[in-house]
């Protein structure tokens, strides 16, 4: 008989474990977990969306509009010249006797006189001698030498007061003197000399 109840008693306890434990917990399907991913993903997006700010629209731009030109005012009339008015001309400035920026005029400037010029630098120097005012002859200007080193040259200029100026090319130095020679008809030795920096003038 116990043998008889025995299967039933053991049926009947495997009945009451399996009522009285809880259920296992479902599980989810790589489908389901796929999908909820997405869901959370899209989440995620619309609630950045909803962060951003609504960009300000920029206000209309002001159209320029087109300024005025200025409206052409003409010059004044200037008035015309006096046609009796005479201007100084090239030819009236030239013919002044008093004015001696010029070329000396040696036809006109009377008897002359020897001068030795003497360059006693080791360089060309050149040289400008200036009638810078009448002569007894109205006669006034300027003329101009190029003396080689060393060299001793005869010149023959007319009497009157003079101004020289001398100019050394190498080493660049410069020299200025002036002396007079009298209309008389003395034959002494006049000798302007040339030296570095200064210039020598030997006469009466």
């Amino acid at each position: 008989m116990l043998k008889k109840l025995l299967p039933v008693l053991l049926a009947f306890s495997f009945l009451l474990t399996a009522c009285g434990a809880e259920p296992a917990p479902p599980t989810m399907s790589p489908a389901d977990i796929q999908n909820t991913a997405v869901a959370a993903a899209f989440t995620m997006v619309y609630l950045t969306q909803a962060a951003i700010p609504t960009a300000t629209p920029l206000p209309p731009t002001e159209t320029p509009s087109p300024t005025p030109l200025p409206t052409f005012t003409p010059p004044p009339v200037i008035p015309t010249l006096d046609q009796n008015l005479i201007l100084p001309t090239a030819t009236t400035v030239s013919s002044d006797p008093n004015n001696c920026n010029r070329a000396l005029n040696f036809a006109e400037a009377g008897p002359t006189k020897n001068v030795r010029v003497e360059n006693t630098t080791k360089s060309q120097v050149n040289l400008s001698l200036t009638l810078w005012t009448p002569n007894p002859f109205g006669q006034c200007g300027s003329v101009s030498y190029v003396i080689s080193k060393n060299e001793k040259r005869k010149i023959a200029i007319p009497s009157g007061s003079w101004y020289a100026y001398s100019w050394v090319l190498d080493p660049p130095s410069t020299g200025e003197i002036s002396f007079y020679i009298g209309p008389s008809k003395s034959q002494d030795l006049l000798r302007l000399i040339i030296k570095p920096d200064a210039l020598g003038w030997v006469g009466p």
